[in-house]
């Protein structure tokens, strides 16, 4: 049972968010433009694969989950792989520069100035962008609120992960803009 009474009995950010819309708003707009806009270098499933693996750091159940079922979609692949980068990404088959960056977006969970010039430059030499390092660090700095957000009000999640998997296409499709809470 969350923390306060939302007024609603939806998952994970949606309850907070159907409870404070004017807040809520802001924030879908926020990841639209973070995780499934079209005008990024970084695939959608890059980003949200960052958006997972900050969240797994930060051991928040719901938004890993929701957005490691989008990296699988978009990866085309198996959760248990989304399991194996989020557990141990270096041994895992994701290239060398989303390696680098989930360094950097680890990093920015532990605190900002944890992020180092030594990795800044290597994910540069695996071919980032400044655009992809300051996309990165911003997902991974707006993720770490979000699940405190969700955590801290200690709203429920589907503990099925087939729920997750399940939905991800349906937001694959609609993005994040205008989200319908009650979907």
């Amino acid at each position: 049972m969350a923390f306060i009474n939302l007024q609603n009995d939806l998952p994970g950010i949606r309850g907070p968010m159907q409870y404070s819309p004017e807040t809520g708003e802001a924030l879908n707009e926020l990841a639209e433009i973070l995780l499934h806009d079209d005008n990024n270098t970084l695939s959608r499933g890059e980003r949200e694969m960052i958006g997972a693996y900050v969240s797994s750091q930060n051991d928040c159940f719901y938004c890993q989950n929701v957005h490691g079922a989008l990296a699988q979609y978009y990866f085309e692949c198996d959760m248990q792989l989304i399991d194996d980068i989020k557990k141990d990404y270096e041994s895992t088959s994701i290239s060398p520069k989303l390696k680098a960056l989930l360094s950097i977006a680890g990093s920015v969970q532990k605190g900002g100035r944890h992020v180092t010039p030594a990795q800044i430059e290597h994910a540069k030499n695996l071919g980032a962008t400044d655009k992809e390092i300051h996309d990165t660090v911003l997902i991974a700095a707006a993720f770490c609120m979000f699940n405190r957000y969700v955590d801290g009000l200690n709203t429920w999640a589907p503990q099925d992960r087939n729920v997750y998997v399940e939905r991800a296409a349906m937001r694959a499709k609609e993005g994040y803009a205008n989200i319908d809470l009650n979907k």
